[in-house]
């Protein structure tokens, strides 16, 4: 055996040494100085310095060390460019590309966590924004290992692919409506995760659950699961309920068509005991004045009176347009209930309590003459 060969044996020998240490470096940083650092982490008062020492980060930094090592000593080992060492030394690039990728996408995403803990930024629909921090930095990764393998600098590759723009527009093009979308959408606080939408163009009709790059997922009121492009949100109009909720109280407008024929003035003795009543206290009564204009009197006072009502927002009782059904009475208010099943249960009693009033002041509500209404008709439409 003469000497090259043996300087080559010696040299592959000091190379897989070299390797072997490294990653038996690398085995123990992550077995025992990756918990020693997330356990000091999770002691301080802070919570950000706990995503950022998270495993995704710590355990990449240290896979580095093999490659690095390795690169770093190669032109010691083959000072000589011989196509084995050109060859490795292309690997271990491609190889840190890799790690390094994998390692700031994982510090993206320690940022996304750390913005979702953070009472600002919580509630913005940032989930885009970084999902396209991570595209652009594989994107200049791939870029980066196809300059390596054909040889050429990455400012020429770039070069070319801004010869290509307009393919990549069109290859790209959700993703990048997406993204300026979600820059929209956080700008202006139009949407945020956990609000309430509608959208009867698209059947959408419930809570965001996430605003991500390319799709808006919506959990609708039947549990059904709607998404939706986050450009549709920009170029047509949503509603949104948020302000409802932030607000005092939840709107109810809720009508009772009035008899006509029931409308007249009030009888003397109807004026002596409405008089008595406390609702009666600064309403002029007298010959004039109607059982109508009186029911109305005492709906607002009894509104005013309900606890579930916020009567520092708009309270009133209005006629609408008189119509061949009668003329209604509207009730409008806002009550503290906001969930659905309370919100409607608390307006639906206080319609019924309402409407069982009526009689009490000669009123009657419309209601559409059926079969039993008609005099002598029995048939009630069941057979025997």
């Amino acid at each position: 055996m003469n000497t090259f060969d043996m300087d080559l044996q010696l040299r592959i020998i000091i190379s897989v040494a070299v390797i072997a240490i490294a990653y038996i470096i690398d085995f123990l940083c992550c077995r025992l100085l990756v918990p020693a650092i997330r356990k000091i982490a999770s002691r301080t008062t802070f919570r950000w310095d706990d995503h950022i020492t998270a495993d995704g980060v710590l355990r990449n930094v240290f896979h580095l060390i093999p490659p690095v090592t390795f690169q770093t000593v190669l032109p010691l080992l083959f000072p000589e460019q011989t196509q084995w060492a050109e060859i490795l030394s292309k690997v271990f690039s491609i190889y840190i590309i890799a790690i390094v990728c994998r390692l700031v996408c994982a510090f993206i995403s320690s940022l996304y966590a750390i913005s979702n803990e953070t009472e600002s930024l919580k509630n913005k629909p940032l989930k885009g924004l970084y999902q396209m921090l991570k595209v652009i930095v594989v994107c200049i990764c791939v870029i980066l290992t196809i300059g390596i393998l054909i040889e050429k600098d990455f400012t020429s590759l770039l070069a070319g692919l801004g010869a290509s723009a307009a393919v990549l527009m069109l290859v790209f093009k959700d993703t990048i409506l997406g993204l300026v979308a979600g820059v929209q959408l956080s700008a202006h606080d139009m949407l945020r995760p956990g609000d309430w939408i509608i959208m009867e163009r698209h059947n959408v009709n419930g809570t965001v659950m996430e605003v991500s790059l390319n799709t808006v997922k919506i959990r609708n009121w039947d549990n059904t699961i709607t998404t939706i492009p986050p450009y549709v949100l920009v170029s047509d109009s949503f509603q949104n309920w948020r302000g409802m909720r932030e607000s005092g109280g939840r709107r109810v407008a809720r009508s009772i068509r009035i008899d006509i024929n029931s409308i007249r003035f009030c009888s003397p003795e109807e004026l002596a005991s409405f008089s008595e009543e406390e609702w009666a206290k600064g309403t002029t009564l007298d010959k004039d004045t109607v059982n109508l204009t009186v029911f109305r009197a005492a709906a607002e006072h009894y509104l005013n009176s309900l606890s579930g009502i916020n009567s520092s927002l708009m309270l009133m009782v209005r006629q609408l347009e008189p119509t061949p059904e009668g003329l209604p009475i509207q009730f409008y208010f806002f009550t503290t209930e906001k969930d659905w099943v309370p919100y409607e249960h608390f307006a639906a009693e206080v319609l019924e309590h309402l409407i069982a009033s009526l009689p009490q002041f000669g009123l009657k509500a419309f209601q559409r003459p059926s079969g039993l209404d008609i005099p002598g008709n029995t048939n009630t439409g069941l057979t025997k």
